[in-house]
Parts: structure tokens; C-alpha cells; sequence
């Protein structure tokens, strides 16, 4: 499993978003594209405190996001085009995936 973990502790009462998701193996340069610029419009979104991924070679991918408040959280799952990546997203580039939204209790982060 390879992973780009954001190592910083998010706050008591942060929005974690966790998406974990199947890859279908289809059209894999262009989801590529799409992945960089939805990280780099997440990361201009008020609200937004950072993000995880991990994949694996089969294609299987999970990408937490993390989020000031419910309604930061809201405000990027209603972004235009975000809802647009989304709907490629379940066209072309996913064969399943789920996606939970979480309120942060307490963090810990070694070393």
C-alpha cells in the first residue's frame, strides 16, 4: 500500500470525510488529472484542514479529508465542480465506493 498521509493533528470537533473507494481501471491518465486538480480545489476550499490517501495496486483507494465544520464539508461535497468530478467519477473511474463523514473526537500523532 503506498499512502500521502498529512501527519498534522486536526482539531476536536473537525469533519473527517472518508472516502474509500474501488477503481475501475478505465481511463486511468485522465482520472489522474481529475484527482490532482479536485486535491488542489479542495485545498482552496474555506474550512479545508488537509488530507490522507492510501491505494493499493489492485485499485483500491481510501481519502480522508478533513474540515473546519459540517458545513465546510457540506459547502465542498456542493462545490459545482466537485459534484461534476463526482458524476465522472461514477461513470468512468469507480466501480463501488462509500463514503462516511465523521466528527473527530481526540487525535494522537507519533513521532
Amino acid at each position: 500500500m503506498s499512502g500521502n498521509a498529512d501527519s498534522r493533528i486536526h482539531p476536536d470537533g473537525a469533519i473527517a470525510v472518508i472516502f474509500a473507494a474501488q477503481h475501475s481501471g478505465r481511463d486511468a491518465e485522465a482520472y489522474g488529472v481529475m484527482a490532482e486538480a479536485m486535491d488542489a480545489l479542495a485545498a482552496r476550499q474555506p474550512g479545508y484542514l488537509g488530507m490522507d490517501h492510501a491505494g493499493s495496486e489492485g485499485g483500491f483507494g481510501i481519502t480522508v479529508s478533513y474540515w473546519a465544520d459540517d458545513a465546510s464539508a457540506r459547502a465542498w461535497r456542493d462545490n459545482p465542480e466537485h459534484r461534476a468530478a463526482r458524476e465522472a467519477g461514477r461513470d468512468r473511474w469507480y466501480d463501488r465506493y462509500t463514503l462516511h463523514v465523521a466528527r473527530i473526537e481526540r487525535g494522537y500523532a507519533w513521532p
